[in-house]
């Protein structure tokens, strides 16, 4: 097929979904949103963002060299607006500039300047994220490569698509409906993220239980390194086991090591429509054990979400979705194979015995989809509330093994008590991933101070349990300490390693991923 562009932002909007180039950046003054001190005894503290290259370099040196004008911006109001992601209350920095990448050259020759000037780069696609990985650094480059969104070529005898890092999730699902196959990665955000972006993170989603995460589908990347040069890392070929997994190493890697741009993805063939239940209790506690047992039972489903008493409450601020105000936790449980039916009936049997108050389940796609739609909201209300309610929100992003679930949410509940504070807690719990999120009055210090506490309670609990840090929205600055606490010793010193072979300079999103190792 021919090379395809994906949606703009401005196109995006116009359908009436968040504009990818429009984040919480708008109307803040780099460097002056409240950010969220460390707090704790999580390990090392939290770096200080670098300061800006000495001396200063010049802006219309790089812009000669890009493919055209205009690729580079060092307009104030532009550079602000791209200076954040989507979490709330972390540190920024102000940019030197902005380039909004349409080629490969164009990422080379920004990194290859850079690499020569000692000037640091963030890389950026959507900037969808949650953990502040693509906020800018003090005198940083911006990189943002959201405009290179073309879907470059399907091959449905090999089940692969290659394409851009700007290429929208739900556009490239879109795209392939047509050749009736399907890329299963799944994350809440798939409207808006981009592929560039949920490799960086290895984004998971709803679907992951069954499906996996976006490890499981990248065939090949292609990704420039910190010195300019471009390399292939992978193999597009089902099967290929020459040299070492370079391309694994990317992914996940936040922008510290390279940036990636282009990807060659599997795909699988269209997925069927899946039969969904929903189950209603009266206690959040019952409804983490009935999970417990669903994923001890043999039964395999597609996708099973938790939504506790707060999150509805949320929702229902959003919203009118129909949500018992009452309920004390909902699950969303999905199957698509042949013997979907079987495992509703085996899932509404096991919920009744835990204690659900309420089971109901249907086959019609259309109620699927508004279930679906509910749960895809949950970002949307958690961020209503935020802004409500003094405009703090730490999200959490803890995987736990699915047995310690129950004593995981214990702890929340724990938590919430001994620091006074609000906290939602939703997510992919067929895979032990959840979503506590904290709110708080960013401008009241005890608040803040409280709210600290609990992040650092809960990432706790969580490694206590033997879980980690983050399923699926990365590390970046919000948890770059408690990375050093989850590693060993060895491991710490691997990154360090792995880090100084590929970017000696330290130029690639500084005080970030790393910055505590």
């Amino acid at each position: 097929m021919d090379a395809q562009n994906t949606r703009t932002a401005q196109e995006t909007q116009a359908a009436g979904e968040p504009a990818a180039a429009a984040g919480p950046g708008t109307g803040t003054t780099a460097g002056t949103r409240t950010e969220r001190p460390g707090a704790g005894d999580a390990g090392p503290p939290v770096s200080a963002l670098p300061a800006a290259p000495a001396p200063d370099w010049n802006r219309g040196e790089l812009a000669a060299v890009l493919s055209r004008p205009g690729i580079l911006s060092v307009d104030p109001a532009v550079l602000e607006s791209y200076s954040a992601d989507h979490a709330l209350c972390e540190p920024l920095g102000a940019a030197s500039a902005l380039v909004r990448a349409e080629t490969v050259e164009d990422v080379q020759t920004t990194l290859r300047f850079a690499h020569e000037h000692g000037i640091p780069v963030v890389p950026q696609g959507a900037r969808t994220g949650l953990a502040g990985g693509a906020n800018a650094v003090p005198g940083c480059i911006l990189l943002n490569v959201s405009r290179m969104n073309r879907i470059l070529h399907v091959d449905a005898a090999e089940r692969t698509a290659t394409v851009e890092p700007g290429v929208i999730n739900q556009d490239l699902k879109d795209h392939l409906a047509g050749y009736g196959l399907a890329y299963p990665p799944d994350p809440g955000s798939v409207a808006i993220s981009s592929i560039g972006g949920n490799i960086a993170t290895n984004a998971g989603g709803l679907c992951c239980v069954k499906y996996g995460v976006t490890r499981d589908y990248v065939r090949s990347l292609k990704v420039v390194l910190a010195d300019g040069s471009l390399t292939t890392l992978g193999a597009r070929t089902a099967k290929g086991v020459a040299g070492l997994d370079l391309r694994g190493l990317f992914i996940g890697s936040e922008g510290t090591l390279g940036v990636v741009v282009e990807a060659t993805v599997r795909l699988v063939p269209a997925l069927p429509d899946p039969l969904t239940a929903i189950a209603v209790f009266g206690a959040e506690l019952d409804a983490i054990r009935t999970v417990t047992a669903v994923m001890s039972s043999g039964l395999q489903p597609s996708m099973l979400e938790f939504m506790d008493a707060q999150t509805i409450y949320q929702l229902n601020e959003l919203g009118d979705f129909g949500l018992d105000p009452e309920a004390g936790a909902i699950l969303l449980m999905q199957a698509d194979d042949a013997h979907a039916a079987a495992q509703l009936e085996r899932f509404t049997g096991l919920a009744e015995q835990h204690g659900a108050t309420e089971v109901v389940y249907s086959d019609d796609p259309e109620d699927s989809e508004a279930l679906i739609h509910i749960r895809r909201q949950v970002s949307a209300a958690a961020e209503l509330f935020a802004a409500r309610n003094g405009g703090g929100d730490l999200v959490e992003d803890l995987c736990v093994p699915v047995t310690a679930l129950p004593e995981f949410y214990a702890g929340v509940a724990a938590v919430r008590r001994e620091y006074d504070v609000v906290i939602s807690c939703a997510g992919h719990a067929g895979d032990g991933n959840l979503h506590p999120g904290i709110f708080f009055d960013a401008a009241d210090p005890d608040a803040v101070r409280r709210a600290d506490a609990a992040f650092d309670a809960l990432m706790a609990l969580g490694l206590e349990l033997g879980g980690t840090i983050t399923g699926e929205h990365g590390v970046g600055h919000l948890k770059n300490r408690w990375l050093a606490r989850e590693l060993d010793d060895s491991a710490r010193a691997l990154h360090r390693q792995v880090k100084q072979a590929l970017d000696p300079r330290g130029i690639l999103n500084p005080g970030k991923m790393l910055a505590a190792l």
